[in-house]
């Protein structure tokens, strides 16, 4: 499976629109995804944009579940507006429901934001709003068919 995006390439640079407020130009437009080569089973898919960096901490940007099968990508600006029928965005870790784009601390340098599509062998996934980054990893186990991701990286 892969997944790709028309916004950036895969350790390329996230462009500023689709960057939190607090950054200068920051629309916080959800970033756009296509996805193919799909495995055989698969009946829903999660993503999950998430920044490790020391200093952010697996900051969370951006949580989907109940993608349904059949869907092969989300639109730019989707969240919270256009997103697939029966899909459900969670809680970010700004405290906000849907996409949060990145908003590194100045100084602390460019952050990777890594983009996880999980295939997964279910219909619905039930998580609660406020799901951490544990209890979405935790459920989503034993359940996918593949993974595919890719990282944009954004500093100011």
């Amino acid at each position: 499976m892969t997944i790709t995006s028309s916004a950036f390439t895969d350790g390329g640079t996230i462009p500023v629109p689709y960057t939190y407020r607090g950054v200068r130009g920051g629309l916080n437009i959800s970033l756009p995804f296509r996805w193919s080569d799909v495995p055989p089973g698969t009946r829903s898919f999660a993503l999950s944009i998430v920044d490790p960096h020391p200093v952010a901490k697996y900051w969370v940007h951006w949580f989907v579940i109940n993608i349904p099968k059949g869907t092969d990508s989300l639109a730019e600006g989707a969240s919270g507006r256009g997103m697939p029928a029966g899909s459900k965005e969670l809680l970010n870790t700004y405290g906000t429901k849907g996409y949060g784009g990145p908003e590194p601390p100045p100084g602390s340098g460019a952050h990777p934001y890594v983009v996880t599509l999980y295939a997964l062998n279910v219909e619905k996934v039930e998580l609660d709003e406020k799901t951490t980054l544990a209890q979405f990893d935790a459920a989503l186990l034993g359940k996918m068919t593949g993974t595919a991701s890719m990282t944009g990286h954004f500093g100011r």
